[in-house]
């Protein structure tokens, strides 16, 4: 078995997935609070 040293591994994989979860995210969320504001202006 190998020897674990903190730091070591390599997560670029890691960074690119969480990097995409948070621009959905960000991008979900402005989406939402524009519907929010339409449906209020609107009266639907």
């Amino acid at each position: 078995m190998a020897k674990h040293e903190h730091g070591k591994m390599d997560i670029t994989e890691q960074e690119k997935t969480f990097d995409g979860f948070m621009k959905w995210l960000i991008w979900g969320t402005v989406f939402c609070i524009v519907v929010l504001i339409f449906l209020a202006l609107t009266g639907a």
